[in-house]
Order: structure tokens, then C-alpha cells, then sequence
């Protein structure tokens, strides 16, 4: 199993959590969970950190099959309903998000 990993760092914007996070869970969620191959979808919204570590807002893991399937998925055309979500949401926040792929060990 492989796992592609959405980390968004930085901050919602102050009185914008809960529009936020309803935001992810009605537009976002729903979004990513249609994506290409996609197994099965999380999310988590941390709640404490290490001192001197980045601040991190949302996590999001995406599991496939393969990396092959990333590759399948991020190319196709349901990524652009995925992304289209995502910009939804970007005026409530300010900050990046980027991405890792894991292996399950």
C-alpha cells in the first residue's frame, strides 16, 4: 500500500476554523474521496506540536495500491474536481500545503 499525504501548514485565518473545517468535510472530503484508485481517505486536524516546529493546520493521506496508481490518479481528470475543491477553501487559510508518498512498511 502506498499513501500520498497532503500536509497544510501555516494558519486558518482567526474566526474561519469552523467554516473551514466544515468546508473540508463537505467539499473536500468528498472530493478526494472520488479520486482515481483512491482505497480509502483520512483526515486530521492537529491538536499539538513539538516547540519550533512548523504549524500544521490539516493532514491528509490518500491510500492507492500502487504508485502507479498515484501516477493514474493525479493525471486524471477527477484531480481537477479535487483541486477545483481546494481552491474553495483557500481564502480561509494562509500558508502551503505539499505532499510526501509513503510505502507501508
Amino acid at each position: 500500500m502506498y499513501t500520498r499525504s497532503a500536509i497544510f501548514e501555516g494558519r486558518i485565518l482567526p474566526g474561519k476554523e469552523d467554516e473551514f473545517y466544515s468546508a473540508v468535510q463537505e467539499r473536500l472530503l468528498p472530493a478526494w474521496r472520488q479520486m482515481l484508485h483512491a482505497t480509502d481517505v483520512r483526515l486530521f486536524r492537529p491538536l499539538r506540536r513539538d516547540d519550533g516546529t512548523a504549524e500544521v493546520f490539516l493532514v491528509q493521506e490518500i491510500d492507492y495500491p500502487s504508485l502507479e496508481a498515484i501516477d493514474e490518479a493525479l493525471s486524471s481528470p477527477r484531480r481537477e474536481k479535487a483541486s477545483e475543491a481546494l481552491k474553495s477553501v483557500q481564502h480561509l487559510y494562509e500558508g502551503r500545503h505539499y505532499h510526501y508518498v509513503y510505502k507501508k512498511l
